[in-house]
């Protein structure tokens, strides 16, 4: 069992920066995909950024070039450095992790971490 845990979230003005973290109780994410999903207000959950077992990173065309998905060396913790933001970006941020990366990225996680809050403000 793999539970995520996120952390980071919050208020930050248009154009500002933030970072999420996603950390892994009871093991490592060796052997997982882990991604990053968001969902706005009446909104469905979509996809944001994922990184797979052997270090790949996947970035959704929307925030490419803004966020950056990484993670610690010792694979317990995943990271979103989010930078100029926008108030499209406001949402909840989800952690999931799945051993596969393509199922991973269409949403279909075995674990998902409870959410944190991104507000942004203009």
């Amino acid at each position: 069992q793999v539970q995520l845990v996120e952390s980071g979230g919050g208020l930050v003005q248009a154009g500002g920066s933030l970072k999420l973290s996603c950390a892994a109780s009871v093991r490592t994410f060796s052997g997982y995909a882990v991604g990053w999903f968001r969902q706005a207000p009446g909104k469905v959950r979509t996809f944001v950024a994922a990184i797979n077992w052997s270090g790949t990173t996947y970035v959704d065309s929307v925030v490419k070039g803004r966020f950056t998905i990484s993670r610690d060396k010792n694979k317990k913790a995943v990271y979103l450095q989010m930078n100029s933001v926008k108030t499209d970006d406001t949402a909840v941020y989800y952690c999931a992790a799945h051993g596969d990366t393509n199922t991973l990225r269409i949403g279909k996680a075995d674990y998902w971490g409870q959410g944190t809050q991104v507000t942004v403000s203009s």
